[in-house]
């Protein structure tokens, strides 16, 4: 009787990973998956320079393959790339970056006079709807605020004691990033060998996800930077116009606000209207301008730039979306929530293949 359960058992687990792993090939691509995530998760803070410059080759290696195609060779098509690369570097270290820190300065010196003007506001809520709110409660509210802010302010201040430390780490960036970035781009066919030769020969389920990951998550990335980059732009112009304070950091926010879809959105509205609202008040024609600016870009965003840029691009459920961004922000940060749609692509891509496994002629087509 034991015996007749062990088989029963052991036919189990044979057919749980007949199931999931049907062949030598998904074995392989299972194993890279695992040790892939196990390297990275385990080393994201000890070689963090080097996964950022193998996400910025990866980037710039899309154009260099289109200057390829356009009959330049390969080298001189990296020393453009990257030439282009250390300006754009240049023009962000040295003008934009102190720029949106100046402004961002100015506008923490006016956070006193903007509550303030904020809690004379709201005090007169209970003079105006005696009915839905009292003057207690408004005032448990702005005490609630004030203490938030306190603690913010000093957690802000217990960081700035590892500003040094912060600060060594940057410069270590701007060395080894850019050096790193240039090294994969020419050496690109090298260090693929040398990197494939400790990968299981029997890969060729991998490489065809690999391919489908690679093509939708460049158009997705590359889409992504072209789509922060016309935000910046046409933001700053339509701000700088209007003469709305700290048009520059506003419109790095609209830009930056795509990282993280839906949400991304949300949040910026709050300090581009509070910063009309507190420049003009709500009875200027000025604020409703800005209002008007402001839904317009955004609306030609998801009209005209998300369909033009990301055609070809990864299509994901909205709670996908949302799941991937709360699952790998928590685990990476910035860089997580950056990547949050690719990584979810990558997982996209494996469980499409993955039914597909149990095919009878796969190991035959290879």
């Amino acid at each position: 009787m034991a015996t007749q359960e062990l088989s029963a058992n052991l036919l189990f687990f044979r057919d749980f990973f007949k199931r999931f792993l049907p062949n030598s090939q998904a074995v392989a691509l299972a194993i890279i998956l695992i040790v892939s995530f196990v390297l990275i998760y385990s080393l994201s803070g000890l070689l963090m320079p080097v996964f950022v410059s193998i996400v910025l080759a990866y980037l710039l290696e899309g154009v260099v393959s289109k200057a390829e195609s356009m009959k330049i060779a390969r080298l001189p098509a990296v020393y453009l790339v990257f030439s282009v690369f250390m300006a754009g570097l240049v023009f962000l270290l040295f003008y934009l970056i102190p720029i949106v820190s100046q402004q961002a300065v100015e506008l923490v010196q006016q956070v006193p006079e903007i509550l303030n003007r904020a809690q004379t506001g709201i005090m007169r809520l209970p003079e105006m709807y005696p009915k839905l709110i009292s003057e207690s409660k408004v005032q448990q509210m702005m005490f609630a605020v004030q203490r938030e802010l306190l603690t913010y302010g000093q957690n802000i201040l217990s960081h700035s004691a590892a500003s040094v430390v912060g600060l060594v780490s940057v410069m270590i960036y701007l060395f080894l990033v850019p050096m790193m970035v240039f090294f994969f781009l020419k050496d690109k066919q090298m260090l693929v060998a040398w990197f494939l030769q400790f990968m299981p020969r029997d890969r060729h389920l991998t490489v065809r996800v690999w391919e489908e990951i690679d093509v939708q998550i460049g158009n997705y990335v590359r889409g992504k930077f072209g789509e922060v980059f016309i935000l910046w732009a046409v933001s700053y112009a339509t701000y700088a116009t209007m003469g709305l304070n700290y048009a520059m950091l506003l419109a790095v926010f609209m830009g930056l606000q795509v990282i993280i879809p839906y949400i991304g959105a949300t949040l910026v509205t709050f300090p581009v209207l509070g910063v009309a609202y507190f420049q003009w008040g709500f009875g200027g024609d000025e604020f409703m301008y800005v209002v008007i600016a402001y839904s317009i870009i955004q609306m030609l965003d998801g009209v005209v730039l998300v369909p033009v840029l990301f055609s070809e691009a990864v299509n994901l459920h909205a709670v996908a979306i949302i799941i991937a961004i709360l699952f790998f922000g928590g685990l990476w940060g910035f860089w997580g929530v950056f990547l949050a749609i690719p990584l979810a692509t990558v997982v996209k891509a494996v469980l499409t293949a993955w039914p597909r496994l149990g095919d009878k002629g796969l190991d035959a087509n290879y």
